[in-house]
């Protein structure tokens, strides 16, 4: 990332240095989540969609660590992937959205809570910016070369009410706390960089 692009990281020290952790990132554009990863403090197992599994990007993604996701439905398979990263003190990075989109964590999907309660994991909101502004001029999907990028993490908290409550309604108002939390985190960041 450091060789292509321009990345400014901010607040990388408030990602816990042990332990189980969920980093939960905005998701505008296609290098949002290898920019998290070339740039966190841990070694990262994200989330990823079977669909990006093709051609040698598959085994290679597979080689490192990421967590395959077949987003038709629930996939136990991913889940039992995802909660044992955190049971073995792992980083587990999710697009709470669950697709590029605005990245503006407008709507987020019911698994970052899951995986949060459930686990007990606290989060961690990454907010990338920058990452859409200035199209490449020979890949048009990618940012121009050596255009800046910012990665600014936030400081850790934890989704559940403490009650260790894991039904449908504890789950549902843990969504609704953690939008708060991602969204104020977002506006904290552009505040920050100035975007």
């Amino acid at each position: 990332m450091y060789g292509l692009w321009k990345p400014r990281v901010m607040g990388a020290w408030k990602v816990p240095a042990s332990g189980p952790v969920i980093l939960a990132v905005n998701h505008s554009h296609n290098i949002d989540g290898p920019m998290v990863m070339g740039t966190a403090p841990r070694p990262l197992h994200f989330l990823i969609k079977q669909e990006a599994y093709v051609g040698p990007l598959g085994p290679f993604l597979d080689g490192i660590g990421q967590v395959k996701v077949d987003r038709a439905g629930a996939d136990r398979r991913a889940i039992g992937r995802a909660l044992g990263v955190l049971d073995q003190g792992g980083a587990l990075g999710i697009f709470p959205e669950g697709t590029r989109g605005e990245g503006d964590f407008a709507s987020l999907r019911a698994g970052l809570a899951y995986f949060a309660v459930r686990s007990g994991a606290p989060i961690v909101p990454v907010a990338v910016l920058g990452s859409g502004d200035t199209p490449g001029r020979l890949v048009k999907g990618l940012p121009a070369l050596k255009s800046r990028v910012d990665v600014v993490f936030g400081s850790a908290f934890d989704a559940g009410d403490g009650s260790g409550r894991r039904t449908r309604t504890a789950l549902d108002e843990a969504t609704v706390r953690i939008q708060d939390r991602l969204t104020a985190h977002l506006a904290d960041a552009k505040r920050l960089t100035g975007r």
